[in-house]
């Protein structure tokens, strides 16, 4: 399997990588004592397990613990086969103290609150660990999407993770879509509704489908629509945005903006993580106001 040990200096990134990590679709656990290690491995390999990736924070959380770690990397190598990379983060003295000092954290090994004597400590520990990392990060003067834009390209090949869009219709008299980023009115489209043989089936199907794209304004509204799309879905992608939800909506729900939601979902597909989902196309289409 593929097992990725996150660890280093308190106040270095540990929670954003694991964030990168999980938008990978890694199963991810933080602050692992290091001894439940080997462990937590054989739980993955049992049959019938679906965890193939994993990604792990050690670190000196952990306490008296975390001084077996090394010991228990190879003892997972040597017993499983697996051998394990670690990903190093680590930053300077000064961002590491400005940290702690916005985030008005506790350092875990500064005595008496001196933190800079706690960050010394912490290096004099981890010497050995980050001499063994397969990938160290240095995460001064980063902001968190930089972190995560790090650990992604350092990722094994084909697991750094793509946007996910969601193209998401619904009916405005249900109420807007309150978690889309983005949202578009389709109303001006000509409404199946009042088609009697159209009523009762939804956008997903091919007769509702042929209808809205019937339109005269279809086209060149889809072409207006793609192009916008085409331009801002890589920015956001490249600014760091991990989900995106594109609501579109027509009366209902049920027919205009399904048509185009499947219709957009079809075209991205091949560039993002896709999915097409349909709040209220279930809801009868005999609701008052419909």
């Amino acid at each position: 399997m593929d097992l990725t040990i996150i660890t280093g200096l308190s106040g270095a990134g540990k929670s954003g990588a694991i964030g990168a990590f999980e938008d990978a679709d890694y199963f991810c656990i933080d602050n692992l004592p290091p001894r439940l290690l080997p462990a937590l491995v054989d739980l993955f390999e049992l049959e019938g397990s679906k965890v193939e990736r994993a990604a792990l924070v050690c670190d000196v959380r952990g306490g008296v613990w975390f001084d077996e770690l090394l010991r228990d990397l190879d003892e997972v190598q040597k017993a499983d086969g697996i051998r394990p990379r670690i990903f190093f983060l680590e930053a300077s003295d000064d961002a590491l103290l400005q940290r702690f000092r916005e985030t008005r954290r506790r350092h875990p090994l500064a005595e008496g609150g001196e933190v800079l004597r706690g960050i010394e400590r912490e290096r004099e520990m981890l010497a050995a660990l980050r001499r063994r990392a397969d990938v160290i990060i240095d995460t001064t003067g980063m902001n968190p999407w930089d972190l995560r834009e790090a650990v992604a390209r350092e990722m094994a090949p084909g697991t750094a993770p793509r946007m996910r869009v969601t193209f998401a219709s619904f009916g405005f008299k249900h109420g807007v879509l309150r978690e889309a980023d983005l949202m578009f009115d389709v109303r001006f489209l000509r409404n199946p509704h009042y088609v009697p043989e159209l009523t009762a089936l939804t956008g997903k199907d091919s007769s509702v489908a042929d209808y809205v794209k019937a339109d005269a304004d279809y086209p060149e509204f889809m072409s207006k629509l793609e192009g916008l799309l085409d331009f801002v879905l890589p920015l956001y992608e490249a600014e760091g945005k991990r989900h995106l939800v594109v609501g579109i909506g027509c009366t209902g729900g049920r027919h205009r903006s399904v048509t185009i939601a499947e219709a957009l979902a079809a075209r991205y597909r091949g560039e993002f993580d896709v999915t097409a989902a349909h709040r209220d196309a279930g809801k009868s289409p005999e609701v008052r106001g419909a």
